[in-house]
């Protein structure tokens, strides 16, 4: 089995980290925060001390990071010079797709793969290893990378060359704000009405409005439980990369747009670190 460096253990990528381990690789992790890392060192992984030590020891690197910016700065500038032809590099992160093109193209002149291959499935699915994860890059490098990913999720397709993973991911999260958003107008409208919340939910989980942002994040909601699974903060930057790829191929984006400012105001509000399903605060304020 190949040893596996992963670098990035937030929410996330600590458990994915996790289920790679449970699934017998050796695992060597590196991240900002010390807790995290030594968190997993109890379960069998291997501590490192920079990215270029993750490089040095593994044969193949998954980064989990924040935003393009960060996953730029640690593989082209922090692990690449100690990278070797032959390794494979995915990362999971959610990144613009002209950021993983130009990492692709980085990556294969030192004749090293890569993919990226952001998730979706919120921290309930990284701990539980049922991710869907969208994969974009070379079939050979899908192939070789098809097991490591089965470790971490459960539906995983290879949608095209470099950046299309990103593409998908960026279609996923628009899907998502705007379920997010009609699910608390729902919600706030039955309680402005004076209708049970949790059997309007109950009902609708039975017909043709179900989902699993209605599922989790409308139970989120009825119960006011904002400990993030997935923080506005976080969808806010995904938003910009949406809107920014749109930009790019001119497709006009309304309701993504509408659903940007809505974060944009609970993020003004100082909610930003709350779960997205927050977002219901901001129509309980404007209804009164």
């Amino acid at each position: 089995m190949d040893t596996i460096g992963f670098i990035g253990l937030g929410i996330m990528g600590k458990p994915m980290a996790q289920n790679l381990l449970k699934a017998g690789y050796t695992v060597v992790v590196y991240n900002r925060s010390r807790a995290a890392m030594e968190a997993l060192a109890a379960e069998g992984a291997v501590l490192a001390v920079s990215p270029q030590d993750v490089t040095q020891q593994t044969d193949v690197v998954i980064t989990c990071l924040p935003d393009s910016p960060d996953v730029e700065a640690i593989v082209l500038d922090q692990a690449l010079p100690s990278a070797r032809s032959g390794m494979l590099f995915i990362d999971m992160s959610t990144i613009a797709p002209a950021s993983a093109r130009k990492i692709y193209v980085a990556l294969k002149a030192k004749g090293i793969q890569s993919l990226d291959a952001p998730v979706s499935g919120g921290d309930i699915g990284a701990q539980q290893g049922t991710l869907s994860v969208m994969v974009g890059g070379d079939a050979a490098a899908f192939q070789r990378a098809l097991p490591i990913l089965q470790a971490m999720g459960k539906n995983i397709v290879h949608i095209g060359e470099a950046g299309a993973g990103q593409v998908t991911k960026a279609c996923n999260q628009i899907v998502v704000a705007l379920t997010v958003q009609a699910v608390a107008e729902a919600l706030t409208l039955a309680q402005k009405s004076g209708v049970d919340l949790t059997k309007v939910r109950e009902a609708l989980l039975g017909g043709f409005a179900q989902s699993r942002v209605l599922e989790v994040h409308g139970k989120r909601m009825i119960e006011g439980s904002f400990q993030p699974g997935f923080t506005i903060d976080l969808h806010r930057k995904d938003m910009n990369i949406v809107l920014q790829t749109a930009r790019e191929v001119h497709v006009p984006l309304l309701g993504s747009s509408q659903v940007t400012t809505l974060m944009d105001g609970a993020i003004a509000q100082g909610k930003g670190n709350l779960d997205n399903a927050a977002l219901i605060t901001l129509y309980d304020g404007l209804s009164h």
